[in-house]
């Protein structure tokens, strides 16, 4: 059984055996992508338009457009569930690690400041090491909390640069 909530409310239980069932009841749709990359979908003799505007694979979401009207669509797997009902719901969540230094080095630029809410692929600081200038960028969304080095200092191998929080 899948779990899709929709825009945070509106919750559903889908299954899929030998027929497809939202909340206990059968449901009668198909659905074929046309030549836009849109989907024409009939469901219960009701026709409608759709377009997939976001995939967030990490956060499990879908944002879709039906209509004129904008979804976003939480999916729970069964695993996701299990988790949860373990109490452990975000331990498939990646955790936010702080900067280090992977070889000795010279902070030339700290790009950031603390307090600084970052985003995934955002340059945070340039190090020099074997001649070369090597741009650091945040692996995940986060929020600076420290900055442990200075500019024009020298680092270690392992020595922790940025703290995320």
């Amino acid at each position: 059984m899948i779990k899709a909530t929709v825009n945070g409310k509106s919750a559903f239980s889908i299954t899929q055996d030998s027929t497809i069932t939202c909340n206990g009841q059968a449901v009668d749709w198909s659905a074929v992508e046309v030549p836009s990359g849109d989907y024409s979908i009939i469901m219960d003799g009701n026709s409608y338009q759709a377009q997939v505007l976001k995939v967030d694979k990490e956060s499990k979401t879908v944002t879709l457009q039906i209509d004129q009207q904008q979804y976003e669509v939480a999916i729970e797997e069964p695993i996701d569930q299990l988790l949860a009902s373990m109490g452990i719901k975000d331990a498939m969540a990646k955790k936010v690690n702080d900067i280090k230094a992977p070889m000795p080095g010279l902070v030339l630029k700290v790009l950031v400041t603390p307090g600084q809410v970052i985003h995934k692929g955002d340059p945070v600081l340039i190090l020099e090491a074997m001649k070369m200038e090597n741009v650091f960028k945040a692996a995940s969304d986060a929020v600076v909390k420290e900055i442990k080095v200075a500019e024009r200092t020298a680092v270690e191998k392992g020595e922790v640069l940025i703290v995320l929080e």
